[in-house]
């Protein structure tokens, strides 16, 4: 072995043992977070602090959903992400026909829906909120679901990942007697796999994460979401760590199996074009 290629091997090594440690030191939080929503609040509250609990529960957990009325508030995220993936799929079939069909006023038109990003989304709430009030939304599921369903920002990565699309194989099907429809839920959608796990999981944790335009839009409880409910849980309990911890876990964990499962896609949405 050379010189230089020990050099770059021990360079390697050193950067790989860096990155550990690093992810090390970013795990701790989550890991001491999860942890503690097993214990009992005299043991978080224990001095000197231990890492371990000394016998794990789920108590904490159990009392988040007869306590308090997570079930309603979990009940009303999955909704709200159920309708988010419809919503991303919609972006998807708006990204095709900016990036495979020629009509009158596209440029502008794209133009303009990427000027909208531009814009600070807690600027447009007071007009939004009154607009669903005009149409008898506010306090709705409806009105809280119905802004977001569609984002510039989707629309804008699917037309760039599906421009990218040989539109000889179009084409193609076209030819042999596909229809529109065929060709975006059977060609296209199935080579924009990485693409949609990107936004996927972004979709994901927006609608699992959407805390301020639910507080807004909904003056009764039964429409809250997990975030909103969490933020009434600190507020109700802000002495009992261990249910706090509970709730946060309970926000924080799903995300991360998501991102498990679908990290594979993410990495390949930058690293594969279309041209399959």
């Amino acid at each position: 072995m050379t010189k230089e290629l020990r050099g770059n091997r021990r360079a390697k090594i050193a950067i790989g043992i860096a990155l550990a440690i690093g992810a090390i030191v970013w795990m701790i939080p989550f890991i001491w977070m999860i942890l503690s929503s097993l214990k009992t609040d005299a043991e978080i509250m224990a001095f000197p602090p231990k890492f371990l609990p000394a016998e794990a529960s789920l108590a904490n957990f159990k009392e988040l959903f007869s306590a308090f009325d997570f079930a309603t508030y979990l009940r009303n995220t999955l909704i709200v992400v159920l309708f988010s993936f419809m919503g991303m799929f919609l972006n998807a079939m708006a990204g095709f026909g900016f990036a495979k069909y020629r009509f009158k006023g596209q440029e502008p038109l794209f133009y303009l829906v990427l000027a909208t990003m531009m814009i600070p989304g807690q600027v447009t709430m007071i007009p939004v909120y009154l607009i669903m009030n005009t149409m008898h939304l506010t306090n709705t599921m409806a009105g809280i679901i119905l802004p977001g369903l569609v984002g510039a920002y989707g629309i804008f990565l699917f037309r760039q990942f599906m421009s990218t699309i040989s539109n000889e194989l179009l084409e193609a099907a076209r030819l042999d007697g596909a229809s529109e429809w065929y060709i975006f839920s059977k060609i296209v959608i199935p080579i924009s796999k990485p693409v949609l796990a990107v936004q996927g999981i972004a979709t994901f944790i927006g609608g699992w994460n959407s805390f301020l335009w639910p507080l807004i839009m909904a003056n009764d409880e039964k429409y809250y979401t997990l975030s909103v409910g969490l933020q009434l849980l600190k507020g109700q309990y802000a002495n009992n760590y261990a249910l706090q911890m509970a709730g946060s876990t309970f926000m924080v964990v799903p995300i991360l199996i998501i991102f498990m499962f679908l990290q594979k896609y993410i990495l390949e949405g930058y690293n594969v074009s279309g041209n399959k």
